[in-house]
């Protein structure tokens, strides 16, 4: 399996245009290691084809991506010990994740906040509620000026947690809380969202490499 180094080595080399977020990529990964190498968990957040994007990302850490990551045997052989056949079932099919919570899921939660708060705050609550110093907040926002998203990040800040920005060119009001921001060289809606992609692609596929072996 290729290194972190090469994975985003490979990104480069398949997209030129994104050539100028080499050392921000870098970066972006570096803060996310750095977090769960800590014991700590990536919150994700974004609106719309964004929404989605969260959804996306949540899904390739937290269970096999390039890798199938089975358990570690210790916890193969307790979950033996206390489910028998089902136990050990269970754990022949188990696979180890990195803590990501997209925001954009509670649905019940979310609807809540909207009426009994505000709309703007639908992702600030959850932050707060879940955000702890050392995590880190991806927040994706191809305008940058997504309320909800600012919001967020400030609360985030707050909170010291790391903010990474997804963002299209300019980078919006949210790239004045952010610690990295990966600020894709377009301006239309969908074409920031095609970028955006493969740059989470190639992050989720580095985390993976740092942490699992073969």
């Amino acid at each position: 399996m290729s290194s972190p180094q090469e994975i985003l080595a490979d990104l480069l080399h398949r997209r030129p245009d994104l050539k100028s977020l080499g050392d921000a990529i870098w970066a972006a990964y570096a803060k996310t290691e750095a977090a769960y190498a800590s014991g700590g968990k990536l919150l994700l957040c974004g609106n719309g084809g964004s929404a989605s994007d969260a959804e996306h990302i949540a899904g390739e850490l937290m269970k096999g991506f390039l890798k199938k990551r089975p358990i570690e045997e210790s916890l193969h052989k307790r979950l033996a010990e206390v489910g028998g056949a089902q136990g050990e079932a269970i754990g022949s099919q188990l696979q180890q994740g990195m803590p990501a919570i997209s925001l954009v899921s509670q649905t019940a939660l979310a609807t809540a906040v909207i009426n009994d708060i505000s709309g703007d705050m639908l992702f600030a609550q959850q932050v707060n509620a879940l955000g702890q110093s050392g995590d880190v907040l991806w927040a994706l926002s191809t305008s940058g000026n997504s309320r909800n998203v600012v919001a967020a990040a400030i609360v985030a800040r707050a909170r010291g947690m790391q903010i990474v920005a997804f963002t299209g060119d300019g980078g919006g009001v949210l790239k004045a809380y952010a610690d990295v921001l990966l600020k894709c060289p377009y301006k239309e809606t969908h074409l920031v969202q095609e970028a955006h992609l493969p740059i989470y692609h190639a992050l989720c596929a580095m985390l993976e490499a740092r942490f699992f072996a073969d």
